[in-house]
């Protein structure tokens, strides 16, 4: 019998449908592709060496089918993936102009913001070591929300870990509640992974040591604050440390704070310190970013360690 997961990540997995150029006739053709933000750090999370598991909802329509593909090509547990007859799977459009990327969300009502607190495994979250949400994950819903902090709470009784990525998207509600919802749950949480854009917006703070100071008093004790091409500032209550970026030939960043996520987690389960997951997990980002799409370029565990081989290694005692 397989052993449970390690990770889970719970949230909401979409259908792409990305624009390519037209050809000659001038029709314009959408190539399909996957998303998600938890659905991509979990998938980072397995090709680093971790067992995945992923927490959602999905319809019984040919995207969910898509979906339960991709994830069992990559290893990602779906045990715990709710089909729904009577909800469709989300999906987003991504179109190209001269203003760069455009997206447009299919979510109303789909099976993943239909999420409750009653769907939540309880047993799976207690098996599991460490849980993975975002501000996506409860953005989509008020049930999805609840449902995150439900599955907080009882990682929380049982000795689960649990990390959250901000992932901001205002379309999907108000800065307040936002800034509310996310800020209650980064409390509750043991590792917090904001980007340095979405916590501008989510605190009024500027400097990146200045927010990295506003969510250790929240009480996280390690937040990892992504700062894009400039790298990734670790900082806990004792020690901070700023990774420089890699310099790549990057094409495409979609997901590359996903990938960061995954990789992060994956060598953090596996009993790496914070400092030196973090640096396998910014180089994990920096290789994202050099193919398209959210997934396709995610790296494996083989590629990130070519890399570091080259790199200045950094070490850190794990905390006592």
């Amino acid at each position: 019998m397989p052993a449970s997961p390690e990770i889970l990540c719970m949230g909401e997995p979409m259908l792409e449908l990305n624009q390519q150029p037209a050809g000659a006739d001038g029709r314009v053709l959408y190539l399909e592709g996957h998303g998600g933000d938890t659905s991509n750090a979990a998938i980072a999370a397995a090709r680093s060496g971790a067992r995945v598991g992923y927490l959602t909802a999905i319809g019984t329509d040919r995207p969910g089918d898509g979906l339960m593909a991709l994830w069992r090509r990559e290893g990602v547990d779906t045990t715990h993936v709710r089909r729904q007859a009577d909800a469709p799977t989300g999906m987003y459009v991504v179109t190209h102009g001269d203003s760069g990327h455009d997206f447009t969300f299919y979510r109303a009502g789909s099976a993943a913001s239909r999420y409750r607190p009653e769907d939540v495994p309880e047993a799976a979250i207690r098996a599991a070591r460490l849980l993975h949400v975002s501000g996506i994950s409860q953005a989509i819903s008020d049930s999805a929300c609840d449902a995150v902090f439900h599955a907080i709470g009882l990682a929380k009784a049982a000795g689960t870990r649990v990390s959250y990525d901000t992932n901001l998207r205002l379309r999907l509600w108000p800065a307040a509640r936002a800034a509310a919802v996310i800020h209650a749950a980064i409390a509750q949480a043991d590792v917090a992974l904001p980007s340095l854009e979405d916590a501008k917006a989510l605190t009024g703070l500027e400097t990146p040591d200045a927010i990295a100071d506003a969510y250790l008093r929240l009480g996280c004790p390690l937040v990892l604050l992504k700062l894009g091409a400039e790298g990734v500032l670790v900082a806990t209550p004792d020690r901070r440390d700023r990774l420089p970026g890699l310099r790549v030939a990057a094409v495409d960043a979609t997901g590359a704070g996903d990938t960061f996520a995954g990789a992060f987690l994956a060598r953090f389960v596996a009993g790496a310190a914070p400092l030196d997951a973090a640096r396998y997990a910014n180089a994990a980002a920096a290789l994202s970013t050099t193919g398209y799409g959210a997934v396709a370029p995610i790296p494996r565990h083989a590629a990130v360690e070519e890399v570091l081989a080259a790199q200045q290694p950094l070490s850190e005692s794990p905390p006592a």
